[in-house]
């Protein structure tokens, strides 16, 4: 089978040039975005480091809590959170109802347009 043949199949129809094309047009796109970055950087050296606050990073950085990193951020929403906890009971189906429920009132909007 030649290569730059249009492939038929019972779906429709695709050309693997045209893939390719594509391919290769967005690996351009992605190298010309990444090359307008910074060009200072330098690997071993304090750009490195976990930046937190302002901070120095404990020995054990990993085992940060969010509620510590994120303080400013979840202080800024408190009164978003105060009335979303109380919903999160973490039994899945009720998560499954929330869903069937945002899905139906999304349906009924839908269709009323």
């Amino acid at each position: 089978m030649d290569v730059t043949t249009t492939l038929e199949t019972g779906y429709g129809a695709w050309s693997p040039l045209v893939w390719l094309a594509a391919f290769a047009v967005t690996m351009v796109i992605a190298l010309l975005i990444r090359s307008t970055g910074e060009s200072r950087y330098k690997k071993d050296s304090n750009q490195t480091k976990p930046f937190i606050s302002g901070n120095e990073a404990p020995q054990d950085a990993y085992h940060i809590r969010a509620g510590n990193l994120y303080w400013g951020y979840l202080e800024a929403l408190k009164g978003y959170y105060q009335k979303l906890v109380p919903l999160h009971t973490g039994i899945m189906t009720d998560y499954v109802l929330w869903m069937f429920g945002v899905v139906a009132i999304m349906l009924l909007i839908g269709l009323s347009i």
